[in-house]
C-alpha cells in the first residue's frame, strides 16, 4: 500500500465512524473525538513528565497537546506554516503569556504571544510530538504528505537541538492504528509512542532515526521556498549534488 492510499483509507475510515471533528479529515491531520482524552494520558507518561522544552506540531487535534504543555509550565514550540521564514519556530513560554495560555496555544495565539525564533535560538528539545495520519505499532508514521514533519527534525538535528534518543510521540484516535504496511524512507520519523484516549503503546521503532537534512532527495524548488534551507546551503558545508542546484 502507497502512503497516499493509506491516508484515503484511514480519512474514510474515520468519517465513515463519525469520530472526525472540525475541520475535517482530507488532506488534513485529522482532527478526532477524544483529543482531549489523549493529550491527558500523553501527559501521564514519563517522558512528558521530564521534558521542558516540547515541540508540537500546530494542528486542530494537538491543541490539547499545547494547552496541557503549558498548563504544566513546559516551553512549546510550533513550526511556521511551510517553514516560509528564517525565523521559522514560535516560542511559547508559559511565564510570559502567563494567563493567556489557553489562548497563546493556538495557531492565532501562538503568533500573537508568542516570539518567532531561529532554530539557533531555540532550547534543546526534550520531547516531539508529531501530527499523523496513520500509524503502526512498530513506529511507522504517515502525516498528511507535505514533509515539513521530516524537515523541522532535520533542521533540529543539524542544529543540534535534538539528539538520536530525543522521544518522538503522537496522539491519534485507535482507528488510526493500521496493520497496512508502508515503505519507511532515509527522511521519514519513527514514532516511539502512539496514544490515544485509550492506551499508550511503546513501539520498539523498527527504524532508524533521520540524521539530519538529505539533500539529495529535495528538489531545488522546495530548497528555494525554505529560507532556512536556502540560508544553510549558502553557508556550505553540505553535500547537496550540483544537480539539485
Amino acid at each position: 500500500m502507497t502512503k497516499e492510499d493509506l491516508r484515503r483509507k484511514v480519512w474514510q475510515l474515520l468519517e465513515h465512524n463519525g469520530v472526525q471533528r472540525f475541520p475535517g479529515t482530507q488532506g488534513r491531520i485529522p482532527n478526532f473525538v477524544g483529543a482531549e482524552r489523549a493529550a491527558a494520558r500523553l501527559s501521564e507518561l514519563a517522558v512528558w513528565k521530564k521534558a521542558r522544552a516540547i515541540k508540537i506540531n500546530p494542528d486542530a487535534p494537538q491543541l490539547p497537546v499545547r494547552r496541557q504543555a503549558l498548563a504544566d509550565g513546559k516551553i512549546v514550540y510550533m513550526a511556521v506554516p511551510r517553514l516560509r521564514s528564517e525565523k521559522c519556530f514560535v516560542e511559547i513560554d508559559p511565564k510570559r503569556v502567563g494567563r493567556r495560555a489557553a489562548l497563546a496555544a493556538s495557531i492565532k495565539g501562538a503568533t500573537k504571544y508568542g516570539r518567532l525564533v531561529s532554530p539557533r535560538e531555540m532550547r534543546a528539545i526534550d520531547l516531539i510530538v508529531c501530527g499523523s495520519v496513520g500509524v503502526r505499532r512498530d513506529g511507522t508514521r504517515v502525516g498528511k504528505g507535505g514533509g515539513f514533519a521530516d524537515l523541522e527534525y532535520a533542521l533540529l538535528r543539524e542544529e543540534g537541538k535534538i539528539k538520536e534518543t530525543t522521544p518522538v510521540v503522537t496522539t491519534v484516535h485507535p482507528l488510526q492504528i493500521v496493520q497496512e504496511k508502508v515503505a519507511m524512507l532515509a527522511h521519514d520519523i519513527p514514532l516511539d509512542f502512539l496514544v490515544t484516549p485509550f492506551e499508550v503503546v511503546a513501539t520498539r521503532p523498527a527504524y532508524p532515526r533521520p540524521r539530519g537534512i538529505y539533500w539529495d532527495l529535495l528538489k531545488a524548488a522546495k530548497i528555494d521556498a525554505i529560507p532556512p534551507l536556502r540560508k544553510r546551503l549558502k553557508q556550505g558545508g553540505t553535500d547537496v549534488p550540483s544537480r539539485r542546484l
